[in-house]
């Protein structure tokens, strides 16, 4: 491919990401404000019902008294140059109160992935290695079973046994509250505060992750072309991870990126479970209020996390199949 059309394939990729995100952010619009109840009424309490003219005031002061198509395009005019706007409830800048709920998301969502995808892809290349025996059963017991869990479910149960019987683990928050630690007793504080929510958060991924990883190495490891690396006396271990699993990879590289949605989705369950301060529990708060400004920004910025994974999988296929950029090429 020449350079002119990789230019130009870009600029289309970019434009079909901003058309995504214009089209997620209507769609999220639309359905926030048609539904059905008034945030002024929360927002004005008691004073509301006694004072009619104060929330004719309050609706005025907010722009809900403007027809929904002109607070529409009143919103995308702000979000064009940068404005979330402003909470109600926090009376704080919408950006303001994501931005420091992002480290602690980040945290939860990251360590999710990594904890989901390395013990994924390792029970399901040794299941695949020996297919149909007792390890193989009891993987796929186990992935069937962490896939059909429910989160708040799992979350509950993981806090009854480990943290209120054996008292080994915290129940919730992000750190141990008038603590006052430092150092390395502060990182260690963090992480146990942290191994439930992460553990709940990344079981389904790690099950979709493990299934997929067994089914790809089963097919991987019938192919000539392993036949023919045992044939030559290549190592077992040699085989499964530096021949058949890179093949194997590209499908899980897939479910990756899908997972980005659930997994983000997935974080507001967790966080409000565990009271972890992310922007789950904020969406959580905001939703209770109707917090219009504060569920469209948190949706906004969700929306661009899921595009650019989206993107950062299509770049991981060209760097792990040289094909994908022959392809490209030629």
């Amino acid at each position: 491919m020449s350079r002119k059309g990789l230019l130009k394939q870009i600029l289309f990729k970019c434009a079909f990401t901003l058309l995504t995100i214009l089209i997620i952010v209507s769609v999220n619009f639309a359905l926030i404000h048609l539904a059905p109840g008034s945030p002024v009424l929360m927002i004005a309490g008691e004073a509301a019902m006694s004072d009619p003219e104060y929330l004719i005031k309050m609706s005025k002061y907010y722009g809900l008294d403007k027809p929904i198509i002109e607070q529409y395009f009143l919103y995308l005019q702000r979000l064009f140059v940068g404005d979330l706007g402003y909470s109600w409830r926090y009376n704080e800048r919408v950006a303001v109160l994501i931005l420091e709920r992002i480290p602690a998301t980040l945290l939860l969502t990251v360590s999710a992935m990594v904890f989901a995808v390395f013990f994924g892809i390792f029970l399901g290349v040794y299941a695949a290695r020996r297919p149909y025996s007792t390890v193989d059963n009891l993987v796929t017991t186990f992935v069937l079973t962490g896939y059909s869990i429910p989160i708040f479910w799992l979350g509950l149960m993981l806090i009854l046994l480990f943290s209120v019987n054996l008292g080994l683990l915290p129940i919730g928050g992000m750190r141990t509250i008038g603590g006052n630690l430092t150092g390395f007793d502060y990182i260690l504080d963090v992480l146990a505060h942290l191994l439930l929510p992460t553990v709940v958060l990344g079981t389904r991924t790690l099950a979709l992750v493990a299934r997929l990883t067994r089914a790809n190495m089963l097919y991987v490891l019938g192919l000539d072309y392993i036949v023919t690396a045992r044939s030559k006396g290549l190592s077992e271990r040699r085989i499964l991870f530096k021949h058949a699993l890179k093949n194997a990879f590209l499908p899980v590289i897939t479910i990756i990126g899908l997972q980005v949605p659930w997994i983000l989705g997935g974080a507001l369950l967790t966080e409000t479970t565990f009271s972890w301060p992310g922007m789950g529990r904020l969406m959580y708060e905001s939703l209770l209020t109707r917090d219009y400004p504060l569920i469209m920004g948190i949706l906004v910025v969700t929306t661009i996390v899921v595009v650019a994974a989206n993107l950062l999988v299509d770049i991981a296929y060209a760097f792990i199949d040289p094909r994908i950029r022959i392809t490209n090429e030629g």
